[in-house]
């Protein structure tokens, strides 16, 4: 896909367009102008009822002129709201500066804003909407190039998986006729012949590859205060304290007809001390990282709480598992 972009005006708006020094008025000089309305020299439009917007959009691959595309309408000025309002023919460009697509249609804008003298209640963003299917392409996207090889780059760079994906592709191409550029990245040579490439890039799109093994993973957003972690991540045996909150994870040892080992790592209890209001949560056996958060959770620490003790146990080796900050 490629990333489109454009300069419009959005008119029918309900007294909540810009207004006042923007770039709205000159545009709409500038567009009656090109329709051929007379403006009168010196004329300081200030319409409430326009806004100026940028709108972007996406174009897929292998776009043809006629395929229509969603688009995304943002006020850039000082619009209370874009609801009701109607975008004006909007040409979209590419980074390369050409034009791929016209936009226009009327917004689609979600929630709701309602106001009186002395209040006002807004539900959602109101000065950003989109129109399903409002641009129009122009230009078709950049044609495959029919250089007789085709490269497959994997989200994931792993030598394995790699491997892998090279012996199943040359059993459709044959041996010899791919090349491992790096860990992440195939090159595949294949027919020139329009026909035998189509089916060719079939048969390798087709084709099922075990992907690489999953990263342990906790996922902090520091926004919203969400803490999510994958089936991968693993506990070691550790005790902390923040603040009023005590974990304790240990692990037991079972004997067993060849000797002692050391059996599953085990969570003890979880207590907030000190106090009469003070209590104990029970982890069962098999302590998993889930648990400890849900037994937090449950025990009203706060999400910084659980940011700083995930991010204590990852430092003190007991968490194993990539934390990423949001």
């Amino acid at each position: 896909p490629n990333q489109l972009i454009g300069y419009g005006v959005m008119v029918g708006l309900d007294g909540t367009g810009d207004g006042g020094q923007s770039t709205t008025g000159p545009s709409l000089i500038t567009m009656l102008n090109s329709l051929g309305v007379a403006v009168p020299p010196g004329l300081n439009m200030q319409s409430r009822n326009a806004a100026a917007v940028m709108v972007t959009a996406e174009l897929p691959a292998f776009s043809r002129p006629g395929n229509l595309i969603d688009v995304t309408v943002s006020s850039m000025g000082s619009a209370r709201s874009l609801r009701g309002g109607t975008l004006l023919m909007t040409p979209l460009k590419a980074a390369n500066g050409q034009v791929y697509a016209q936009a226009q249609g009327t917004v689609v804008v979600p929630g709701a804003d309602a106001a009186s003298a002395r209040s006002r209640v807004t539900i959602n963003q109101q000065s950003s909407g989109r129109i399903p299917q409002g641009a129009l392409v122009e230009r078709h996207a950049p044609d495959l190039e029919d250089s007789g090889t085709l490269e497959f780059n994997f989200k994931v760079a792993d030598y394995g998986q790699m491997k892998r994906a090279q012996t199943a592709v040359e059993q459709i191409v044959g041996p010899g006729n791919s090349t491992s550029v790096d860990a992440r990245t195939l090159t595949v040579r294949i027919p020139t012949d329009p026909t035998q490439r189509t089916d060719t890039i079939a048969s390798l799109m087709d084709l099922e590859i075990e992907p690489a093994k999953e990263v342990a993973k906790v996922v902090i957003n520091a926004r919203t205060g969400s803490v999510v972690l994958n089936q991968m991540v693993q506990l070691s045996p550790f005790a902390v304290t923040h603040g009023n909150l005590t974990i304790r994870v240990h692990s037991t040892t079972l004997a067993t007809s060849r000797g002692w080992v050391r059996s599953i790592r085990t969570a003890d209890s979880v207590s907030v001390d000190p106090g009469p209001a003070g209590r104990i949560f029970q982890v069962d056996q098999g302590a998993s990282l889930d648990q400890v958060v849900r037994a937090l959770n449950i025990l009203g620490a706060t999400p910084q709480d659980l940011m700083a003790i995930l991010q204590a146990m990852k430092a003190a080796g007991a968490l194993h598992a990539e934390v990423e900050v949001m």
